[in-house]
Order: C-alpha cells, then structure tokens, then sequence
C-alpha cells in the first residue's frame, strides 16, 4: 500500500507541475531562426545562406523550419520585418512618424539622413539588399515585401507631402504618390546599383530639386 501511495502522490505532483508553456517555447524558436538568417546573411552572402544552415545556426531542426516557412526568402522576410518591429518598438511612437514642423523641404531632408543612416547599417543592408534583389525575381515575394515593409513608409511620405499642399507649400495639383518617387527612387537606386555616393548630401539635394524643380528662377 505504501507503494501505491508513494506512485499515487508522484502522479498528482506531476499533475500539479506547470507544463511548459508551448506558445513560448516556440516564439523562442522563431526568434532563433530569426536571428541566425539574419546573422548568415550579413557572414556568407544570401546565395550561400541555406534552410539547413539556418537551422543549425538556430539550434533546430529544418522541419521546424519547412513548418512554419517554405523557403529562406520567407524566412528571411519576417526575420527582416521583425528586426525593424523591435527597433521600432525600441525606439518609440515617433518612429512611425514623419515630423511635420512646417517646413516640409527640412522634414523631408531629416527623413531621408535616417534613411541613408539605416540602409548603411550592417544589420539592415544585407538582408534587405538580398529581399530586393530576390523581389524582382520571385513576384510573389516582391509583392510581399512591397506590401509589408515598403508601403506603409512609402504612406507616410504621401500623407507628410498632403499636409504641405494644405499649408500651401507645395502645388495643390500634384499627386503625392507620384511626387515622392522623385526623392524615394532616385534614393533607392543609387543604394541598390552603386551609381554614386551615398551621403546625407545626396539625399539633401535630392529634396531640393524635387521640391523646387530643375527650371531657372
């Protein structure tokens, strides 16, 4: 009897011990995944970044990878999304912003350094210059990563260039959508193609001759 106590005692105290909570343990998979694509990609070079090096980078199995992703593009994506989310979070409500001072030729010019700031930063400039190039390739993913990380930046340049129409400081006729590409493409490029230096300078002017045009004055 004594036994069949002890066994019974042991059965309800593991009964009564926490299970581990499964939701956990697997976001802490996640974020290793996340992180070792990142990391690859920035050591060896997006061709040479593999879902069976990633896993092992993460400490998983690659079927835990293949559950959740179908290929390293997926993988890398939200990894990508992910590290900007917690810097933003990081950095607080004003990040989702673009500040409206009034003077939209020095808002515009202050967005445009961070954005040279943040494309020269090595935890992003990998990983995103292998997203766009796989982007134009893989439509699917193209769509996904114009969608996911390009638009809502591309929204706040729009709705900062429809405050300045209404304050009169920009031609009520244009379309903001239109009008931002003249800063945010050229940008883009000379970052993706190496056409030129890359420097708050550039992106200074850039503003400058979208705002006030190329014509004699």
């Amino acid at each position: 009897m004594a036994t069949i106590r002890k066994s019974a005692r042991s059965t309800n105290d593991a009964a009564e011990r926490p299970h581990p909570d499964a939701t956990r343990r697997s976001q802490r998979s996640r974020q290793a995944i996340y992180d070792a694509a990142l990391a690859l990609v920035g050591e060896v070079g997006y061709p040479k970044t593999t879902i069976e090096g990633i896993a092992a980078r993460a400490g998983v199995g690659k079927q835990t990878i293949y559950r959740w992703w179908s290929s390293k593009a997926d993988v890398l994506l939200e990894a990508f999304l992910d590290l900007g989310e917690r810097l933003v979070a990081a950095a607080g409500e004003e990040a989702h912003t673009i500040p409206d001072t009034g003077d939209v030729a020095a808002d515009l010019k202050v967005v445009l350094r961070a954005t040279v700031d943040e494309l020269r930063d090595p935890r992003f400039e990998a990983p995103y210059r292998a997203l766009a190039a796989e982007g134009v390739v893989n439509e699917e993913l193209g769509r996904t990563f114009v969608s996911r990380l390009l638009e809502p930046s591309l929204q706040l340049h729009a709705d900062r260039l429809r405050a300045a129409q209404e304050a009169g400081q920009v031609r009520q006729d244009i379309d903001p959508r239109i009008a931002l590409e003249l800063f945010v493409s050229p940008l883009a490029q000379r970052w993706l193609q190496h056409t030129g230096p890359f420097s708050h300078a550039y992106t200074d002017t850039l503003v400058d001759y979208a705002l006030h045009g190329l014509a004699p004055r």
